[in-house]
């Protein structure tokens, strides 16, 4: 197993048996969700599925998002669900539908203490926006979509280092790499610095393979191959 040095592994999903499955996975250190994943996942009742997984996942953390496009009813649904238990962190999107910056909530809500994982990241000024706007002595979690702005065409990396720059004299504000799409992102997180990524669940399955025997994962994929050639009946002529 590759040796991480700091980065803390969260489970990202919204399929109950996963997340307990993942609550015995002792590298499992927190868990994220959103609405997109919950739809995904056939949830009905986002208050029921949200209650069960904060119960269900005590002491350990879960970011639950809020899901208004009007700031004033955010700002009412983020005191619900932070109200909901001691291990929440409410998620608030960078900005609403029509690109209009939710700074303002932020800072109040930061004000009152509640637990905050700003969400949807993709630029250096966002980041300097929620920053300026958080109490330094409220817990808080900045998401950056590492994975989305690799999508296009833009190294990741260079936006979370710079953002750990930031935030890193501030203990009770730390930067999650999001949007995970490979096992390696997590290696990369980790030398860069970054505090947390979050990662679903058939990428965790994956971290059983660092520092695996490469010419023993060789062998194995022609397995893999051979096993399901012969399993599907395939054949070629020979004349």
């Amino acid at each position: 197993m590759v040796n991480l040095n700091k980065i803390k592994i969260f489970a990202d999903g919204a399929d109950l048996n996963s997340i307990k499955k993942a609550l015995n996975n002792k590298i499992i250190k927190g868990f994220t969700t959103n609405p997109s994943l919950m739809k995904k996942s056939g949830v009905k009742d986002y208050e029921i599925f949200c209650k069960k997984v904060v119960k269900l996942v005590y002491p350990k953390s879960v970011s639950l998002e809020v899901f208004s496009d009007d700031l004033n009813e955010m700002y009412d649904q983020a005191k619900i669900i932070s109200s909901w238990g001691k291990n929440i962190y409410v998620k608030i999107p960078i900005t609403n539908s029509k690109g209009v910056s939710t700074n303002s909530i932020i800072r109040k809500l930061s004000n009152e203490k509640v637990n905050l994982n700003i969400t949807a990241i993709f630029t250096i000024k966002q980041v300097r926006g929620a920053f300026k706007a958080l109490n330094k002595n409220s817990k808080t979690i900045l998401s950056i979509f590492a994975g989305r702005i690799a999508d296009s065409g833009r190294d990741p990396t260079l936006l979370i280092k710079q953002s750990v720059n930031i935030c890193n004299r501030h203990k009770n504000i730390k930067i999650l790499w999001a949007s995970t799409r490979e096992a390696y992102n997590i290696i990369e997180a980790d030398r860069i610095g970054c505090h947390i990524i979050t990662v679903p669940n058939d990428i965790i399955s994956k971290i059983k393979n660092f520092s695996k025997n490469l010419d023993l994962f060789s062998r194995e994929t022609v397995q893999m191959f051979y096993k399901d050639a012969k399993s599907s009946g395939y054949k070629i002529k020979i004349i």
